[in-house]
This record gives structure tokens, C-alpha cells and sequence, in this order.
């Protein structure tokens, strides 16, 4: 199945790169909204266009209003874990596709998910090596 995944304002440009590079479709929060929008009105245009939603943002879901939004518009939403540069989490975040797809296709949206990178120890291209994704919201 072939997915669109957005990437929010807090990842920067490079993220959206690697993740193309990668072979994903990918849609930046630059090409659509102005840099101040609020989260809710890209919320709901990822909603309504059935992408999956990546962000760093590890508050949302204590954000009433985001993760209603969230809720209310049907989002996919990915929190990208970590505290390493952007480029290797999105490296990471590529690596663990295959896990990323299969958490996708067993859940529906709307729902809030972490997706964590390998440990910095688990530097082989190993299918056991790669990170995991774990459901943290739903509605």
C-alpha cells in the first residue's frame, strides 16, 4: 500500500528529505502552511487527506486541543522518539519502515503512536535490530 506521510514543522526540511530518499511520499508542513499555522488546521487537512502524520512533539497528546483534533479529524499520528539529530532519526525512522507499515495496516486511525529508533548498540542492518512503534493514544 503506498502511504503519504507528512512531516510537521518541528522535524525541519532535512527529515522529509531522507525519508524521500528512502522511497517514501513524503509531504512537508513548508509545501502546505504558513510556518505559524496552528496545529489544528494541519491536523485536519492530514485528516482529510488520509496522510499518516509524523511530528516530534512529545506533548501533544497532553494538548487538549491537538489531540482533539487528532481525534475529531481521524489522524494517523506518529511521534518520532528521540533525542538524536534529526537526520538519524529520520535515517531510523526509514530503517523501521517495515515495522512502521505493519502497526499501520493493524490500526485504524485515529490514534496517537510512538516510534522509537533502534538502540545506539543495534547498528546492524538487521530486520531484529530495527525499532518498534507502540500505540500510546486512541479514540
Amino acid at each position: 500500500m503506498s502511504r503519504t506521510y507528512f512531516t510537521d514543522r518541528d522535524l525541519g526540511k532535512r527529515f522529509g528529505e531522507i525519508l524521500k530518499a528512502g522511497g517514501l511520499t513524503v509531504e512537508r508542513h513548508a509545501d502546505h502552511f504558513a510556518d505559524d499555522a496552528a496545529d489544528e488546521a494541519w491536523l485536519a487537512e492530514v485528516g482529510k487527506r488520509g496522510w499518516i502524520a509524523l511530528t516530534h512533539d512529545r506533548r501533544i497528546r497532553y494538548k487538549p486541543n491537538e489531540r482533539d483534533a487528532v481525534m475529531r479529524h481521524a489522524v494517523a499520528l506518529l511521534v518520532i522518539v528521540g533525542d538524536a539529530p534529526f537526520p538519524e532519526l529520520a535515517h531510523a525512522f526509514v530503517a523501521t519502515i517495515p515495522r512502521v507499515e505493519h502497526f499501520l495496516a493493524s490500526h485504524e486511525a485515529p490514534f496517537i503512536a510512538k516510534v522509537y529508533r533502534p538502540a545506539p548498540n543495534q547498528t546492524a542492518p538487521s530486520r531484529a535490530m530495527l525499532g518498534h512503534v507502540e500505540l500510546w493514544y486512541s479514540g
